[in-house]
């Protein structure tokens, strides 16, 4: 965890003539754009093979029509037709799994009141008025809602709301495309290995980008700017890749 204070005070320094006092959360938003750099190639991945699962939805619904009433047969037919077209059910989970140690290495780093036995100096750096360090409940009592703390907050869950709005609406229509795809037949059986699963998100993934607002206001801002960061980074990437 040191490396990785050292890298954002390295990078807060290179920002400080642009950005000041703000200059590491300034690094913070730089080293989740880089995160999300670095997972782009995985997320077009995740992206193809969405598109390729849907252009094999016919022929699943054809094994289903064939094998329908031997569930072992029709699991087994549908694996060896992933297997065959290079396909994984599962694909698209893994740029969001892959961003969560960058996540909680901030988490910890602005959590810790030392690093390696020295005091955390990033603890010193502030958003304009609110600590990195801090969360949504200290700025309430030093200053309340609409103290300087407290609209740096009211800033981002203004900018959240609006993320998640758009992410609702796309989320949506992915949602009603695959709703569509199940009524005319080709949609994802109960048989097919994590297809129960990927069902249930897909129910609740319209709501999922609301609960960025919690996370913001009960984790320590320096994670919080990771987290609206990424979710931004996010809404717009699937309305690229999606389109």
């Amino acid at each position: 965890m040191s490396v990785f204070a050292t890298l954002v005070e390295q990078l807060a320094d290179l920002l400080r003539p642009l950005f000041g006092l703000s200059a590491a959360a300034a690094a913070i938003i730089a080293f989740t754009a880089l995160v999300r750099l670095l997972v782009h190639p995985l997320s077009r991945a995740a992206a193809r093979g969405q598109k390729a699962r849907a252009a094999l939805q016919p022929r699943i619904a054809e094994l289903r029509r064939k094998h329908g009433k031997n569930p072992e047969k029709l699991q087994k037919a549908v694996m060896e037709l992933h297997a065959e077209e290079k396909v994984s059910p599962l694909s698209g989970c893994l740029p969001s799994l892959l961003q969560l140690p960058a996540f909680f290495l901030l988490y910890h780093l602005f959590s810790s009141g030392s690093i390696g036995g020295e005091p955390n100096a990033l603890l010193a750096h502030r958003l304009l008025d609110a600590p990195l360090g801090g969360r949504w409940a200290d700025a309430l009592d030093d200053g309340g809602m609409f103290g300087g703390a407290g609209l740096v907050y009211l800033g981002l869950f203004a900018v959240v709301a609006v993320v998640a709005y758009f992410s609702y609406r796309l989320s949506r229509r992915m949602t009603a495309a695959s709703a569509a795809m199940a009524d005319t037949g080709a949609g994802a059986d109960p048989q097919v290995p994590g297809a129960a699963a990927m069902g249930g998100v897909m129910k609740v993934m319209p709501f999922m980008s609301f609960f960025t607002l919690v996370t913001v206001a009960v984790v320590p801002l320096a994670a919080a700017l990771y987290v609206v960061t990424s979710t931004t980074w996010s809404v717009v990437e699937r309305s690229v890749l999606y389109r």
